[in-house]
């Protein structure tokens, strides 16, 4: 097993990648072990959380990468007003329940408290699952996400 403190400060692209498969909960912690999909073992004990994208070893063949993994979410068209977007964000909010942002959609956890809000409000929405990463908004197709960052979360 390969012991991992950080992300790898550069690596070689052109490498072909190998996912270090992992769920969003266990990113956000600091000790953890992860499997890549070729069987090699990485134990994690690193100073801050890594990201989907992070390169975690690299070999002479091969590069290993932190790929988040899907998980039910409810998807929120934005087909309505500015205005009505922010309504929805302040009330899934005021549940203490995590958002992201993305340039034509609303993302929210599943769970049936946002379910029973969604519904109260006659907001359309329709479960999938997707790379959840809250606290992330983008303000359009041509301009960058912005991250709340940890400070943010509830």
């Amino acid at each position: 097993m390969q012991l991992v403190s950080a992300p790898l400060a550069s690596s070689d692209a052109s490498l072909p990648e190998i996912a270090v498969p992992v769920e969003r909960l266990t990113l956000a912690k600091r000790l953890w072990r992860g499997v890549a999909a070729d069987g090699a073992e990485f134990g994690f004990e690193l100073s801050g959380p890594l990201k989907d994208g992070d390169v975690v070893a690299q070999t002479a063949s091969a590069r290993y990468v932190i790929r988040q993994l899907p998980e039910p979410v409810l998807e929120i068209p934005l087909d309505l007003a500015p205005s009505g977007a922010a309504g929805i964000g302040w009330a899934i909010g005021n549940l203490h329940m995590e958002l992201a942002a993305e340039p034509m959609r609303l993302l929210a956890p599943d769970d049936p408290a946002v379910r029973q809000l969604l519904e109260r409000l006659k907001v359309s929405y329709r479960p999938t699952t997707a790379v959840f990463r809250p606290g992330r908004f983008s303000r359009g197709t041509q301009q960058p996400v912005h991250d709340l960052g940890p400070s943010h979360r509830h």
